[in-house]
């Protein structure tokens, strides 16, 4: 691997920001917790912002970034979902999803790399590409967590149910993502980014 250079740490270390404010956005706007089974369920933006990273920096630095965000969530830093932190995030029902958030990025960036000629529907298929391997490790790992450790007998339709409301959100900003990074990306210098968007 090449030498990471200033550039793209800072506009990774952007990205690891934007990661935890989107992890915690219904703390400070509470009306953004959705009620399921008696419980409220905070909506966040962490799918809008790894798909974004994937997309705007690309396979390598957007993973890169997802990664350090990753790391230091579990080193004691409140950036995931309700303020929360450490190593055992990381298996509780939606720690699936922290983890997916890497292959987000990386999925993501590899498609929109591999386009010789970019255009938004390519932005928008690589977008729901990510969606895709978010919700399928994330709802693979809540189904294996409530069966296994947590001891709650659930079926793997149950599991995708609960998370219908969530996935009709994701689907949304997903496809936002995609139009925003056609539309605002040549604007900004991204002197870091391997695919230039036309």
């Amino acid at each position: 691997m090449k030498n990471i250079r200033s550039m793209e740490i800072t506009v990774g270390a952007l990205f690891v920001c934007l990661m935890a404010i989107g992890a915690n956005i219904a703390v400070w706007f509470p009306i953004l917790a959705v009620p399921i089974g008696g419980t409220s369920v905070p909506l966040s933006l962490q799918t809008f912002f790894a798909i974004l990273a994937g997309l705007m920096l690309g396979k390598r630095l957007g993973s890169l970034a997802m990664i350090t965000y990753v790391l230091v969530g579990v080193a004691g830093v409140p950036v995931f979902a309700g303020m929360s932190a450490g190593p055992m995030q990381l298996i509780t029902p939606t720690g699936g999803f922290i983890i997916s958030f890497i292959v987000v990025a990386f999925m993501t960036g590899l498609v929109v790399e591999k386009s010789t000629s970019p255009s938004i529907t390519r932005y928008v298929l690589a977008s729901l590409l990510g969606l895709a391997m978010n919700y399928l490790i994330g709802v693979s790992f809540i189904y294996l967590s409530m069966n296994t450790w947590l001891d709650l007998s659930i079926s793997y339709s149950t599991a995708w149910i609960g998370m219908i409301p969530f996935l009709i959100k994701d689907i949304a900003l997903s496809c936002l993502a995609a139009v925003f990074t056609v539309r605002v990306a040549n604007r900004i210098p991204m002197k870091w980014k391997a695919v230039k968007v036309s």
